[in-house]
């Protein structure tokens, strides 16, 4: 494998890449920051706009379990993901914009080689596999809870499809535009160097999934930094988009077969 060595040939970005024109470690932490409430609003949104459709009144009593019932929904974590994409580029496009940098080449929106793009498929099934065989071996479940019970939700309003929109292209394009595009690509370029932002920015997209416990969590940040490697590998965030995306629709894919059985 490739050194993570910053001067490395393969690691190399376009002329723009040593541009002072881009956010170092406090400025992208702080942008960062933005870009995650901005996610965090347009997400919200939605939960606010179905708690508003309910056709039971809500007062301080019952708004907690009203709360719990929407956030639960298939179709409102679908509709909340699918939302959160353009308020994340949105603020990806100002944060951008401000350093006078191209969007796409800022994140690293570029063409990669067929040759990454197999080394990340066979990569990827190796590390889910691995941890697949972990968790048979320890008397786990193979999916999370979470999964199975948004799928349900979901069949049931007749918006599976949205559901694999949501989690199979929407999620891996604002996820991995926010973290191995925009993070990374900042942290890269400080004090952290190509090593110290994939363990970052790796970290920070292991947050986004809390939702999950801390088995899965492992698994999660195992992935981040696979991708984070191949992204510094290829220099494309589209090639890691793709892999993500795989990624999800197995694992949507393993609920469905798993729910039916």
């Amino acid at each position: 494998m490739d050194s993570l060595n910053p001067e490395s040939p393969i690691a190399a970005e376009p002329t723009v890449t040593s541009s002072p024109r881009v956010w170092k470690f406090w400025g992208t932490s702080f942008w960062g920051l933005v870009v995650f409430a901005a996610m965090f609003i347009g997400q919200l949104a939605v939960v606010a706009w179905f708690l508003f459709r309910q056709s039971e009144p809500i007062n301080q009593e019952t708004f907690a379990d009203a709360v719990g019932i929407v956030v639960s929904n298939g179709l409102t974590i679908s509709l909340s993901v699918i939302t959160g994409l353009p308020a994340v580029a949105l603020a990806l496009w100002i944060a951008i914009r401000i350093k006078g940098a191209r969007f796409a080449d800022y994140l690293g929106l570029r063409s990669f080689s067929w040759i990454n793009l197999a080394i990340g498929v066979v990569a990827l099934f190796v590390l889910v596999m691995g941890w697949d065989a972990v968790s048979r071996a320890t008397g786990r479940e193979v999916e999370p809870g979470f999964m199975g019970d948004v799928l349900k939700t979901a069949r049931a309003d007749g918006a599976l499809w949205i559901l694999v929109f949501a989690f199979c292209v929407a999620a891996p394009i604002t996820e991995e535009f926010f973290a191995r595009g925009f993070l990374y690509r900042g942290w890269s370029e400080s004090f952290l160097r190509v090593p110290g932002a994939i363990v970052l920015s790796s970290l920070v997209w292991t947050g986004l999934h809390l939702q999950y416990n801390w088995y899965f969590l492992g698994e999660v940040f195992s992935i981040g930094l696979l991708l984070g490697y191949l992204r510094y590998r290829s220099g494309s965030t589209w090639l890691t988009i793709i892999l993500h995306g795989l990624n999800n629709l197995g694992a949507v894919v393993q609920t469905i077969l798993l729910t039916n059985s």
